[in-house]
């Protein structure tokens, strides 16, 4: 039996693959030459997961992989109707960033209660200037998004004492329905966005909920760029409708050097960082391997994506 072709849609550093040897035939590809690959390919794995070349040049009806993996949390860039509506198995990489994203997450609300960039900035300037911080512990907290990520950024919230109130597509057991969103934001000292880029969550985050928020409460997103109007958020932040935010995907990315949002008032620009911590290649590399594994030897994969939903569905322990 011939080896199964993987076909790696690749970027820089390429990923370490060197257990397949003998066991699968690995082809690299580019954007411009992915088109041509994909009908030979079994696998496929999106290692370039900020391209969306895959959504252009899905052969529909024709000859495609079997399954699709993706080394990132989120899929929007990968998903489109004919990968969608196929019997192609896409996967993600679930269980990699969940950790790193809570504790930036947790690192950003406390830079902003403690002033850290208030602090910083008044050190470069040699300026003494005693202020008073805020008191983490006894703070309310909007976490939307009850995947993997937004449950790992509830429990160390919860570790600071911070009150989670924790919203997901529906209401279920400890987790809030997005219906009650609107009433739960206008109580939170923090808001954080930790959701996948959906349709019903493309552009949640516009005048409207930020008008709904406290003059006092910050506002997080380590979720997806587009799900924030960031128009809106400028004005919110300009106008002082809210106390501050921070940005860590972009509806653009690379934020370009001309872009309004790098000189916005008590705003904080990441540039998608807050999952990639030291060594986060080498575990992507090695999940997929041992994801390859199982698919090689016919066992169940986890981490399937429901391409209807655009998410890997979370099953709670009384469902």
């Amino acid at each position: 039996m011939s080896e199964p072709t993987l076909l790696v849609l690749d970027t820089d550093p390429s990923p370490r693959l060197g257990r397949l040897t003998g066991r699968a035939a690995v082809r690299y590809t580019d954007e411009a030459g992915l088109a041509a690959q994909l009908p030979e390919a079994d696998v496929l794995l999106v290692w370039d997961f900020t391209s969306d070349a895959v959504r252009a040049a899905w052969p529909g009806d024709g000859p495609r992989p079997a399954w699709v993996h993706t080394a990132s949390a989120g899929v929007d860039r990968l998903l489109c109707p004919a990968l969608a509506a196929s019997d192609t198995v896409v996967t993600n990489a679930r269980g990699i960033f969940e950790r790193p994203i809570a504790e930036y997450v947790t690192g950003l609300v406390l830079a902003f209660a403690k002033d850290l960039p208030g602090t910083l900035e008044l050190q470069h300037r040699r300026l003494w200037r005693h202020r008073e911080s805020t008191q983490v512990a006894g703070s309310r907290a909007v976490v939307v998004g009850a995947g993997p990520i937004g449950r790992e950024i509830t429990r160390l919230l919860i570790a600071l004492g911070v009150q989670v109130a924790l919203v997901g597509r529906r209401a279920r057991r400890t987790i809030h329905g997005v219906a009650e969103l609107d009433r739960l934001a206008s109580m939170a000292d923090w808001v954080i966005c930790a959701a996948p880029l959906t349709e019903s969550t493309r552009g949640m985050f516009d005048a409207r909920f930020f008008g709904l928020m406290q003059p006092s409460a910050r506002f997080i997103n380590v979720g997806r760029g587009p799900m924030v109007v960031e128009d809106d958020l400028v004005a919110a932040l300009r106008n002082r409708w809210i106390a501050g935010a921070a940005l860590d995907v972009f509806e653009q990315e690379p934020l370009g050097p001309q872009s309004p949002l790098w000189d916005v008032p008590d705003l904080i620009v990441s540039p998608h960082m807050s999952g990639d911590t030291a060594g986060w290649r080498d575990r992507l590399g090695e999940q997929f391997v041992e994801m390859y594994e199982l698919w090689s030897a016919g066992e169940p994969l986890p981490n399937v994506v429901d391409k209807q939903r655009g998410y890997v569905p979370v099953r709670d322990r009384s469902e």
